[in-house]
């Protein structure tokens, strides 16, 4: 069930605002039918200025809500297929975790939503996106606490000044419905002050199931609201709130053996029925940007994200050699998670001449204020096999644990970046970062630098060389996992170094964008886990600090129009990644680490009411385990899709039917031994949008 978020995106991209869209509607080419909705050329989060991507010396890539209401993803993962840099890992627990080239994406430090840090610990709300931009490499420079693989951007749909209101539903083959509300316009005559609201209702059915028969569930709501205010001509406030609550059964993925073969049925879920996770995420904020002069702006932002979950698990412990029949022991607990982030930013960006160069300039600072409280109350181990009764959920409660487990820390960052331009041709981007976390006990301090070299040979292509280095600070927070022996332990800094060359090419009058980039990227401080063939106790994994982990690779990508009827987003990595000065790991590969990925996703237009849709995924094989003894196969599934679109009594009417996994194909996705992700079968989708 992935639902189409907005059908009528080009209507959105022209009515929004001026201060936030003015770039988007100088650059739209109208020739007869055409648009291209495939392909932009901005991403503000890479460099945090207006610089274009062809200014960018950085390896960017921009999905579009045009492709996630296509493929009517309803996850973050859905829409991050569609870059072959991103990789799934484990989805247990009702949550997602990527891999962006090789390197796992932090919860606290891979992922932002409009510039702001983002704990991203949970599905994320993908209706309220207007795109994703995914920034590769470490990004440290600009973001503070940044990983080696790079950043995902989340960038929110904003107000538009033309009234604008959408409701849509959509249903799959096991009974998932989603319906959605999307509402924008004006509240004033000057339409100096203009709303959007989206409110979201799921109800999803898996297609795995419990051991007693009965289906895993999901149970989720969400309302955003986004108001924009015009103080002056030159000055524009923004206050967004959004809330989310979901509630679902857990499912902590499959067991495999050691040929990678799925243990007992593939839809068998190993917790109890009775295990569930509930979460409500709460982000709210203001934003304000001032045009000091014709030249000169400065920018502020603020937001609270509070995150608070009840997890009860079943916490079933996948014992060495296990064969469908075995008994295996769970470990029922009952905990309460509160995070807190605090995020704030302000910026300076201005454009102005030394002699003959022409500087686009960044001064900026920017803040995180974290807190963590965790309380948790465990109940009797129990065995359970194949086929016997399940047992009642236990009577425990985390209300009844009076001491809570707190962390606490906070950083700020002072940053600098200089796009200078000696000519036409040839551009230099400098930049540094002075960064500070206070943490009790563990307090750490760094500065980055990053420079890249442009050299335009026509004003539709780049090739550019740049070096980056990242840092995140580590601390006992890092492994909350109580189950680690390790968990606790005092942890050094990561550092990251990359170094990339690439190219940026348009072609066909600037609608088709293909870039290519080869990258080397060091990382020292990576953190392996193992689970224990034998359990210490309560204790089932084992976390150490390795030496270091290095991952050179190619990326290939086309992205817009080939033709005014024929779009495409295309993608493919080569990767070459290994841990090295490790004693245990020397030349190993890590984990959900393919040599071989790629993705495909076209439109062809038949006429103005009918499009259609293919597209293919592939993933090379991968390692299951640290130790690279259980090998996943490589596999690629194949989706297509078509949309009819149609006007009944003044309303635009769009229907949509996708088939993800045409060919019913096999395959594993992300995650370990004990909790590997099992791809779904051939799943049908039905949608309906209609515009007023």
């Amino acid at each position: 069930m992935k639902l189409n978020s907005l059908y009528i995106a080009l209507l959105a991209s022209i009515t929004t605002n001026t201060y936030a869209n003015t770039t988007d509607l100088e650059r739209i080419e109208v020739k007869g039918s055409y648009f291209n909705d495939y392909k932009v050329d901005n991403a503000n989060g890479a460099m945090r200025t207006s610089a274009s991507l062809l200014e960018t010396a950085q390896s960017v890539t921009v999905i579009t809500d045009t492709i996630i209401s296509e493929q009517l993803a309803t996850t973050l993962g859905e829409v991050l297929t569609n870059d072959a840099s991103l990789t799934a890992g484990s989805q247990q627990r009702n949550r997602e975790v990527f891999n962006l080239r090789g390197f796992e994406l932090s919860s606290s430090t891979g992922y932002l939503r409009d510039g702001h840090q983002h704990w991203s610990h949970y599905q994320q709300p993908i209706e309220i996106l207007q795109q994703v931009e995914v920034i590769k490499g470490p990004s440290s420079i600009l973001y503070g606490q940044s990983g080696p693989g790079g950043l995902v951007n989340m960038v929110t749909k904003k107000p538009t000044a033309q009234t604008l209101f959408n409701a849509s539903a959509d249903v799959d083959q096991h009974g998932s419905t989603r319906f959605m509300v999307d509402a924008a316009g004006a509240l004033t005559e000057s339409e100096d002050l203009r709303a959007r609201g989206i409110l979201v209702k799921q109800d999803v059915d898996y297609w795995r199931e419990y051991q007693n028969g009965e289906n895993r569930e999901r149970d989720r709501f969400l309302g955003a609201l986004v108001v924009d205010y015009d103080i002056s001509d030159n000055a524009l406030v923004r206050v967004h709130y959004d809330r989310t609550d979901d509630e679902a059964g857990l499912d902590t993925g499959a067991w495999i053996d050691d040929n990678a073969n799925v243990i007992g049925d593939d839809k068998t879920i190993r917790d109890m029925s009775w295990a569930f996770t509930d979460i409500t995420v709460e982000n709210l904020g203001v934003d304000l940007e001032v045009f000091l002069t014709d030249n000169w702006q400065v920018k502020l932002g603020y937001n609270e994200q509070t995150f608070e979950r009840q997890r009860f698990e079943s916490a079933p412990n996948m014992p060495s050699d296990f064969v469908e029949g075995d008994s295996y022991e769970s470990r029922p607990y009952d905990r309460f998670d509160d995070w807190q982030f605090k995020t704030a930013f302000i910026d300076f960006i201005g454009e102005f001449k030394t002699g003959s160069l022409q500087h686009q300039f960044l001064i900026g600072a920017n803040s995180l204020d974290y807190y963590y409280g965790q309380r948790r109350t465990s109940a009797d181990s129990f065995d359970f096999s194949a086929g016997q009764a399940e047992l009642s959920r236990p009577s425990v409660s985390y209300k009844t644990d009076d001491t809570v487990s707190e962390t606490e820390y906070d950083y700020y960052g002072i940053y600098v970046q200089d796009l200078i331009s000696f000519s036409p041709e040839w551009q230099l981007s400098l930049g540094g970062r002075y960064d500070k976390q206070n943490s009790t006990g563990n307090d750490n301090e760094s500065f980055v630098p990053k420079v890249g070299v442009l050299y335009h040979p026509n004003a539709s292509a780049t090739i550019y060389a740049s070096y980056s280095e990242g840092f995140e600070p580590q601390g006992s927070e890092t492994l909350i996992d109580e189950t680690d022996v390790n968990n606790g332990m005092k942890l050094d800094a990561v550092t990251s170094k990359q170094r990339e060359i690439g190219i940026k090419w348009q072609l066909f009058d600037d609608r088709l964008m293909l870039t290519s980039a080869i990258f080397d990227i060091s990382k020292e401080g990576t953190l392996v886990s193992e689970q224990l063939e034998t359990p210490i106790g309560s204790f089932t994994s084992e976390t150490n600090q390795v030496g270091e982990q290095r991952h050179k690779g190619v990326e290939v990508s086309a992205q817009g129009a080939a033709t005014d009827r024929l779009f495409v987003m295309a993608s493919t990595m080569y990767l070459d990644a290994n841990f090295e000065r490790d004693e245990v790991l020397e030349g190993k590969r890590p984990t959900d680490a393919p040599k071989w990925s790629a993705s495909l996703w076209t439109r062809y237009e038949l006429n103005d009411a009918i499009a259609l849709n293919a597209g293919a995924f592939y993933e090379g094989e991968r390692f299951a385990d640290s130790n690279n003894t259980i090998t996943k196969d490589a596999y690629t599934r194949v989706d297509v899709g078509a949309t009819y679109k149609f006007n009944l009594s003044n309303t635009d009417i769009n229907l949509r039917l996708n088939i993800e996994n045409l060919f019913d194909t096999n395959y594993l996705g992300g995650g370990g031994t004990n909790n590997v992700t099992v791809g779904e079968g051939t799943n049908l989708r039905l949608a309906a949008q209609f515009s007023f």
